[in-house]
């Protein structure tokens, strides 16, 4: 066995001859602890929170959108297209034509975001989750039914049980010139009913979704689209088929996943989460500098172990590990038991939440959400480690000084 872990272990639990320096040691315990246990359940909170988050925008992100790199639109009738519409890994291939367009219902007028998809758009299951009114249906036995956000119903006060006050949509005319005397006539307006309402969050409730021959109609755009939204089935690598099909189609067109659709959001989680993390960590060094006073009592309390270990032949590199390694049981004992401890407090939580949120919605838990990352376990245990190793080498220089006082004493 190492000696030098053989005797800080004795120490570590040998009685002391001031009972200080087992309160100043237990408070250390106990700070890393506290802080380790923290840090852990803060970290897989944030894990929580950026999972419902990023499920939220995945309803309406798609895995793989290409997008023209030049202009607004393409034409999707291409041997490339067809042959990527064919893959068998591909669970929807939705073409998308969208411009933004004034919106009209009553006495009422707002600029929002008009969305053309295709059929196979409604094969996310997801879409039924955020519907809060009506029914997220686009074409029914009466014709093209819109579905909106919550914030142009808000706005325009929409009443989507009222089916003789449909949805007025005006979009500029085609090589217009804005020269008529009526300027009604600049613009190419089309009516249609709503069939429900849909709340997810701010960046989609201003839109309006509405078939993809309806959008056709009203842009006057016969042929050409604004982007293609594909799904992937199960176990099909998003970031390899992205790659498989930038070879495909060339510089012409711009293939994004969903972290460079949402690169913004992902930059906040990531920030937000590593903010906590270091304002954490300072919390947590505070209470591991803590192990300096007791390392600091433990060396006085064990002068004349010191001088007869000195006298026998003991190197001050073997009494300096001692002390070392009692600073590094005393504050990985806490790191250990806190991440323990942690771990089971997410676990509970996440099993049972029973530490719930003050309100819940249709996307949103009422428990506050948490979920395990392996990378946070380790990065709490090193910075634990790294820390208590400075902490408690500040602390055992100081046996290597007595060794010195010792000798001269001699």
């Amino acid at each position: 066995m190492n000696t030098a872990f053989y005797i800080a272990r004795r120490y570590l639990f040998a009685k002391k001859s001031t009972n200080a320096i087992n309160i100043i040691s237990t408070i250390s315990v106990l700070g890393v602890f506290v802080g380790s246990a923290a840090l852990i359940i803060i970290l897989s909170v944030f894990n929580g929170f950026e999972e419902v988050v990023l499920k939220m925008y995945n309803t309406f992100t798609p895995e793989v959108v290409v997008v023209p790199s030049h202009g607004k639109t393409f034409d999707p009738d291409t041997d490339t297209f067809k042959q990527i519409k064919g893959d068998s890994r591909i669970y929807s291939y939705t073409e998308v034509l969208a411009e933004n367009a004034l919106l009209r219902y009553g006495d009422r007028q707002s600029v929002g975001l008009v969305k053309g998809v295709s059929d196979q758009y409604l094969k996310n299951q997801s879409l039924d989750s955020i519907t809060v009114q009506g029914s997220f249906v686009l074409e029914n036995s009466s014709g093209p039914q819109a579905v909106i956000g919550s914030a142009i119903q808000n706005y325009l006060m929409i009443n989507t049980n009222d089916p003789f006050t449909p949805l007025q949509i005006y979009s500029p005319k085609k090589g217009s010139n804005a020269s008529s005397i009526n300027p009604a006539d600049d613009f190419t307006m089309a009516t249609i009913p709503v069939a429900g309402v849909f709340e997810l969050q701010q960046d989609f409730d201003d839109m309006t979704i509405v078939p993809l021959s309806f959008t056709r109609e009203l842009l006057q755009e016969p042929k050409n689209i604004s982007s293609i939204e594909i799904n992937l089935l199960p176990n099909v690598s998003a970031e390899s088929f992205k790659k498989e099909i930038e070879r495909q189609l060339g510089e012409g067109f711009v293939v994004k996943d969903r972290l460079q659709q949402n690169q913004v959001l992902y930059n906040i989680l990531g920030s937000e989460k590593w903010a906590v993390y270091i304002i954490l960590t300072f919390i947590l060094i505070i209470a591991i500098f803590n192990i300096i006073g007791s390392l600091t009592m433990l060396v006085l309390d064990k002068l004349k172990d010191i001088a007869v270990l000195s006298s026998l032949g003991a190197s001050k590199r073997l009494i300096k590990r001692i002390f070392l390694m009692e600073g590094m049981m005393i504050t990985m004992t806490g790191c250990i038991f806190g991440l323990l401890v942690g771990f089971l407090f997410c676990w509970a939580q996440k099993e049972f939440g029973f530490v719930q949120m003050s309100q819940e919605n249709l996307m949103i838990p009422s428990a506050y959400p948490v979920a395990f990352k392996g990378m946070d376990f380790v990065l709490v245990f090193i910075t634990v480690s790294v820390f208590s190793f400075i902490a408690s080498a500040l602390s055992s220089n100081l046996s290597v000084k007595k060794i010195n006082h010792i000798n001269k004493d001699l």
